[in-house]
């Protein structure tokens, strides 16, 4: 099957590198229109200039933001809607691992987690739901992680956060449903990414990046992590016309690690 999504224009937060440069990269190629947001202006641009290395003629624009303030998100939304004219596909990719034991978390801790993973999505939500209700056709996609269904000690305050993101998608999904405006979550299991990279230089052990990624591979029923391209993959059917009968749900992306379906 050859998905398409050929003048959509997709909003995508945290899009210049890992899971989120590879939705973007998908998208593009897919014939969509394409705006990442980031904080880190070098990033943008080299980023900018993987997709349209990809996808040469694709509509492409790299925001400079950061979304953790409503101003932010403002600025985000006027910005993609000045560069590709609407926003069909929201994407709420934007996100850290803020995680340890729930007595070293201070209120601003907690404040930041919520201010970045679920005040942005609300807002951007928001901001994109009135054009999609109006033309009878959108795609929210929220990318949150395993964590959200089958929290683990020290998981605060990210699985919390991402808990809040997956009623979040329920509650926009029945609103939805009656304007052909499509919510759903993906959940992220261990997949090749920017974080994993930033763990393994974090814990300094004498192991190659691939040995690295071998032993993480053992904890899931796959016996691998996964790879980039295959999370953006679901991504892509979700924001297509071949998922048009999915909404409401939070798929784990995980390769069966998750103890909860």
């Amino acid at each position: 099957m050859d998905i398409r999504i050929d003048g959509r224009a997709a909003l995508i937060t945290g899009g210049s590198k890992g899971l989120g440069l590879a939705m973007a990269k998908a998208f593009a190629e897919a014939g969509g229109k394409v705006a990442i947001v980031a904080r880190d202006r070098d990033g943008l641009a080299k980023a900018e200039a993987v997709l349209k290395q990809a996808a040469p003629g694709a509509a492409v624009a790299a925001i400079a933001a950061d979304i953790s303030t409503a101003e932010g998100c403002s600025a985000v939304f006027e910005n993609a809607v000045r560069a590709l004219g609407q926003v069909d596909i929201l994407v709420n990719n934007a996100g850290t691992s803020q995680r340890g034991p729930f007595l070293e978390h201070s209120d601003a801790i907690w404040q930041a987690d919520l201010d970045l993973k679920l005040f942005a999505a609300i807002r951007l939500a928001r901001a994109a739901w009135p054009g999609m209700v109006a033309r009878r056709w959108g795609r929210v996609i929220n990318v949150l992680n395993i964590g959200a269904k089958a929290p683990l000690g020290t998981s605060a305050p990210t699985s919390v956060s991402r808990a809040a993101g997956m009623a979040l998608t329920k509650v926009l999904a029945n609103e939805g449903a009656p304007h052909n405006v499509l919510v759903n979550a993906l959940l992220v299991g261990i997949i090749e990414s920017d974080q994993w990279v930033r763990r393994h230089a974090r814990e300094q052990r004498n192991i190659s990046w691939d040995d690295w990624k071998a032993e993480q591979g053992k904890s899931v029923p796959l016996g691998r992590i996964g790879k980039p391209e295959e999370f953006a993959a679901m991504a892509l059917l979700l924001a297509s016309e071949a998922g048009g009968y999915v909404t409401g749900t939070a798929i784990n992306v995980d390769g069966g690690r998750s103890p909860v379906v």
